[in-house]
């Protein structure tokens, strides 16, 4: 059990890995929320303990079952983003084959962490039967108004557009190792909700709306059971004048070693233009590459995360890939020159670049496909739809739209 200290509260708790559990009398969803993989995000682990108090003491009666997970206790304990290495890019396909495989017997801070985050997400999609949630809750270190993060699956994308805030899509192009893109492999609905400024009372006020929402939205608990139209109206006034979905077109990583220093005053979906000052790196001015707008930029000494730019996604477009999808029209991509499939499951295109310029990353984004780039003159594409597991979500309401 460690301690961990709000500064929007003012006030601390005392939690295990496991801040909570409830299960229900009748069958239904499991949703297993995580928070504070970051020490210094403690925002969604108060409000986590409190959404769960709140239906302890009034009885609120629940379908199926709710887990609420700690993340980085050691970090959370301190307040800190990590002791030792990022806990959300420790999830890669070649550290969860050794956590499965127990290949690494030497386990310090973060690996002892996630091994025993793992153990406890395997333990529940064994034990229950779902259909299951992930919802991994997050702060941010500028000021930013709540928005949902999500691998561009049309599972995910159907789920989470129930929501009165901004979606932004394929940002596991850009961040290897995260716990949801680990989870989105396995093909379930996984999302990310940031609610606001790390230390803001506002981001927990957002996190326990969010947190309401999902519970109804996956019919975990019955809409008259809370204060919904508080809750869901809470969210929209703090989201006003955004688009409803935006992607990712531009992202600043920072090296080992780098002196990277935002500007003061940038907030999270604040427009920018191309050329514009944003940061300095060793002393060099760091200028805005397009027009667009900015988002998460650093204002925190751990991260490696510069900033991002985004851009609103035309509503056609998505119209577009949800029936090009449908068709499965990516199958017509091998025909073209410098494409093949490098899977006999056909799920991974391989593209050369020198001979298929037209190859552009909109494409793939409209097929279902994250890209990245392997070597110069070669990308790797994988579908994101090939492992969803639909036929498990087919009787919700949500689903259905009935």
């Amino acid at each position: 059990m460690v301690k961990i200290y709000s500064k929007a509260l003012d006030t601390s708790i005392e939690i295990n890995r496991i801040i909570g559990h409830i299960k229900g009398k009748e069958p239904g969803p499991t949703l297993i929320f995580i928070a504070g993989v970051h020490g210094n995000e403690p925002s969604g682990v108060f409000a986590l303990y409190q959404v769960l108090e709140y239906i302890r003491v009034k009885k609120t009666p629940i379908k199926g079952s709710i887990y609420a997970i700690a993340g980085n206790l050691g970090a959370l304990e301190v307040g800190v983003r990590y002791k030792k290495e990022d806990l959300n890019r420790m999830w890669t396909d070649a550290k969860v084959d050794e956590l499965i495989h127990n290949k690494n017997k030497d386990l310090k801070e973060e690996a002892i962490e996630q091994q025993e985050i793992f153990g406890i997400i395997s333990e529940i999609l064994e034990s229950e039967s779902g259909p299951f949630y992930f919802i991994d809750l997050h702060t941010t270190s500028s000021p930013t108004k709540p928005f949902i993060t999500v691998n561009d699956t049309l599972l995910n994308r159907k789920f989470t557009q129930q929501f009165p805030v901004p979606l932004l899509l394929g940002i596991e192009e850009y961040l290897e190792g995260t716990l949801l893109n680990n989870i989105n492999q396995l093909g379930y609905v996984a999302f990310g909700f940031e609610s606001g400024q790390h230390d803001a009372l506002s981001s927990i006020k957002n996190h326990e709306a969010f947190i309401y929402l999902t519970l109804v939205y996956s019919e975990t608990i019955g809409k008259t059971e809370i204060d919904y139209a508080n809750h869901y109206d809470l969210l929209v006034n703090a989201t006003k004048d955004l688009s409803p979905t935006y992607e990712i077109v531009y992202h600043h990583k920072i090296g080992q070693g780098e002196d990277f220093q935002t500007k003061p005053g940038f907030t999270n979906f604040e427009p920018v233009r191309k050329g514009q000052h944003i940061a300095t790196s060793n002393n060099i001015q760091v200028l805005i590459t397009e027009k667009g707008n900015i988002f998460m930029p650093l204002y925190q000494k751990q991260g490696e995360d510069g900033f991002f730019i985004i851009k609103a996604i035309p509503a056609l477009f998505l119209s577009l890939s949800t029936v090009f999808r449908k068709l499965r029209v990516d199958h017509i991509l091998p025909l073209l020159p410098g494409v093949s499939w490098v899977t006999q499951q056909k799920d991974t295109l391989k593209v050369d670049l020198r001979v298929a310029r037209f190859m552009a990353k909109k494409l793939f984004h409209l097929m279902g496909y994250r890209s990245r780039q392997v070597a110069k003159n070669y990308l790797i594409a994988k579908n994101r739809e090939a492992t969803s597991k639909n036929k498990d979500y087919v009787k919700t309401a949500w689903y259905g739209n009935r």
